[in-house]
């Protein structure tokens, strides 16, 4: 006698999860949400007024941009030990000097947005003496591969006092340095390195003087200042076209925009006589013209042509 096979409840089953048409499925926007759910309450608050800070560094040569590096490279965090706070924009590994980093998420967006074109200053030194011409194609705006750059400050300068370079740049006896001094107002990938080659005077070194009004003065490489964050201002909103009053095409004079409690008996009897007369029109029992308030006029009947 065969024993009897144990039955698989319905919470066993590997297939307890799928219905009689297949797997359930998951929309797409199920999907989101729940990979969102967790990230609801990670945004922070604002600061508060008082709370709000603005740290300038002098960012060394091949320190990176960053507070974490797998690569167990130099970071920020070599050198910022301010909990909450962040870095307002880039400036590359092998670029060296003006850093701003800020606990202000507003002011981080304004020092970066595109829009608000803040002019950066860099010191350059370059290879080779630039012409005059050179330098106005800088001021002009060349062509680079992702496009026309903005209209920049372009000068050769004197050799500033900066503190010395470990490693230092590559010299070359036969071919002479210069240095440059280059403001602009936008912020791509490598930009000014990119500007001086096209003019044929590749960049040996390139360390940021200033952002907007703060620049670099009194920092030694490695150090850093802190200062009392702007006040910003609240930027101008447009008012939404839909809620813009519609102008009256009607010239000035004509149509009656006096109050009707105010009209006198004679003007309200002038005002209803228009409606009374329409409404006689209705009543009148003559049938009205059929084809739409046109008149025709009908054909006399044909006679006989006599003989």
């Amino acid at each position: 006698m065969k024993s009897a096979r144990p039955r698989l409840s319905l919470s066993a089953r590997p297939d307890a999860g799928r219905t009689a048409s297949g797997p359930t499925t998951v929309r797409p926007s199920q999907r989101r949400e729940a990979r969102h759910a967790g990230r609801v309450n990670e945004r922070k608050p604002a600061p508060a007024p008082a709370d709000r800070k603005l740290l300038l560094l002098n960012k060394p040569y091949m320190v990176l941009c960053q507070f974490t590096d797998e690569g167990g490279r130099e970071t920020l965090k070599d050198y910022i030990t301010e909990p909450g706070i962040y870095a307002a924009g880039r400036l590359d590994r092998d670029s060296e000097g003006l850093l701003l980093l800020t606990n202000d998420g507003k002011l981080q967006a304004r020092l970066t947005q595109p829009g608000e074109k803040t002019p950066k200053t860099y010191w350059v030194q370059v290879e080779g003496i630039p012409s005059e011409e050179k330098l106005a194609a800088l001021r002009a705006g060349v062509e680079l591969n992702d496009g026309m750059t903005l209209p920049a400050g372009a000068r050769i300068m004197d050799d500033p006092a900066v503190w010395p370079r470990n490693p230092p740049i590559r010299e070359r006896k036969e071919i002479p340095t210069c240095w440059l001094e280059i403001t602009i107002v936008e912020g791509r990938n490598r930009q000014v390195r990119r500007m001086t080659a096209h003019i044929g005077h590749p960049t040996l070194r390139l360390i940021r003087y200033a952002i907007g009004e703060w620049t670099l003065d009194g920092l030694a490489p490695g150090e850093s200042r802190a200062l009392p964050a702007p006040e910003l201002a609240q930027a101008p909103r447009s008012a939404p076209a839909h809620g813009k009053p519609r102008a009256s095409t009607k010239p000035e004079g004509t149509g009656n925009n006096e109050p009707r409690a105010a009209r006198s008996p004679q003007a309200r009897r002038q005002h209803q006589e228009p409606r009374q007369e329409r409404g006689n029109r209705e009543s009148d029992p003559r049938p009205g013209n059929r084809s739409g308030g046109r008149t025709t006029a009908r054909r006399p009947a044909r006679t006989k042509p006599s003989e």
